[in-house]
């Protein structure tokens, strides 16, 4: 009768064997895949479209017109006859100083103007008279000079009396003090009683013009030459008369209704900052914008016929940080391209260099091959034509 050793061994061994058998046969889940083709990509053909290009540009906003209001005679104010923060048109009265003794001076000055006419008839007269009696030896030649020459005291009296006399009458016409424009006035510095003085340093309100209103805004003067330089090599061109609108952003973000106008560049860098003011004017007929405020300005560059625009996430960067993008050649391979790239417009890259027309550009599956590899190519649907573009300034 065998051993229980001996029916252990022959039971080990019968198991290697089956397992060695069943190793050497088809696996349980099947055969394995057969070899798949060249990996596939999505891709877009670069089309050139025309772009306006728009630079948005910080800036403030400055009245059209501002007149300081200062006394030019001394005295009191006797009265104020406008609300502050009201309009006021040119000339309309705003204080009354006190004009009495201005009132004097006049009526002195007009008193003495007719005491000097009165003085130049009378050696008028005489003057004549030993003209014509010179003439028969009645008189002295000295006695005639005499007389020509009181003749043109009496004359040059006259004419300083009338200088006298427009003098007062202007002192006194300063006692009413008037709007140099029209506009908006502000808060009152005196009230009715306090004494100002001719060329006094503290002013009694101010007039300000705002409808239209001046925005000032600053462009770094690196991006004037680059602009100059872009429309004297044709990449960019005017885009005529509307060139000039200008279009403003409000603090809280919404967009000012009315469309301004650029006025003039400045044709001076400011040494501080190497910026140079550009002024815009824009109508402003219910006092919306208000002196001081800070908007932003979308200014029109100029319009590129041929601007190529590519989604952003079609564009990757390399080690050093570079743009680069892939296209699919005319060999169907995978190609890496360096690309320059001027700025962002909305979720695409404006490229400047890198692409042409005509390009396969690849915007999904990059990850799944590598430059030099075949690729199977299928095209994906472009993305929609990109507003005017618009960039921040610097």
């Amino acid at each position: 009768m065998p051993s229980i050793h001996s029916l252990t061994s022959d039971t080990a061994m019968l198991a290697l064997v089956s397992a060695l058998l069943t190793a050497c046969g088809d696996p349980p889940q099947g055969p394995p895949p057969a070899a798949s083709g060249p990996p596939q990509v999505g891709v877009v053909v670069v089309q050139p479209q025309r772009l306006a290009l728009n630079t948005e540009l910080p800036g403030r906003t400055v009245p059209y017109q501002i007149a300081e209001v200062r006394p030019q005679v001394t005295g009191l104010i006797q009265a104020r006859s406008f609300q502050e923060g009201s309009l006021v048109k040119a000339g309309q009265p705003l204080y009354q100083i006190d004009a009495a003794s201005y009132q004097a001076s006049f009526e002195s000055a007009r008193a003495t103007l007719a005491k000097s006419e009165a003085n130049l008839r009378s050696t008028r007269l005489k003057s004549e008279r030993y003209s014509e009696l010179v003439a028969i030896k009645a008189v002295s030649q000295q006695d005639q000079d005499d007389a020509s020459a009181a003749l043109q005291q009496g004359e040059a009296d006259v004419a300083g009396a009338k200088a006298a006399l427009e003098s007062a009458r202007i002192n006194l016409a300063y006692t009413r003090v008037v709007s140099p424009i029209s506009g908006r006035i502000g808060k009152s510095s005196v009230t009715p009683g306090a004494l100002v003085t001719a060329n006094q340093a503290t002013l009694l309100s101010t007039v300000q013009q705002l409808d239209p209103i001046y925005v000032d805004v600053t462009q770094s003067s690196s991006a004037v030459l680059r602009l100059k330089h872009a429309l004297a090599q044709g990449d960019l061109k005017s885009g005529g008369a509307n060139a000039a609108v200008v279009n403003l952003l409000l603090e809280d973000g919404s967009t000012y209704p009315l469309a301004g106008k650029l006025e003039f560049s400045d044709v001076t860098v400011d040494q501080s900052t190497g910026a140079i003011t550009l002024r815009a004017v824009f109508p402003n007929p219910n006092a919306d914008l208000l002196p001081g405020m800070y908007v932003r300005a979308k200014v029109e560059e100029g319009v590129s016929d041929h601007a190529l625009l590519v989604p952003q996430p079609a564009v990757s960067r390399d080690a050093a940080g570079k743009p680069i993008a892939f296209v699919v050649g005319a060999d169907g391979k995978l190609e890496s391209r360096a690309l320059t790239t001027e700025r962002a417009i909305g979720d695409q890259w404006l490229v400047t260099s890198g692409l042409k027309a005509g390009d396969r550009l690849v915007v999904e599956g990059q990850q799944k091959a590598h430059p030099g590899q075949p690729v199977n190519a299928v095209p994906v649907a472009a993305p929609a034509s990109a507003p005017p573009a618009r960039v921040a300034a610097n």
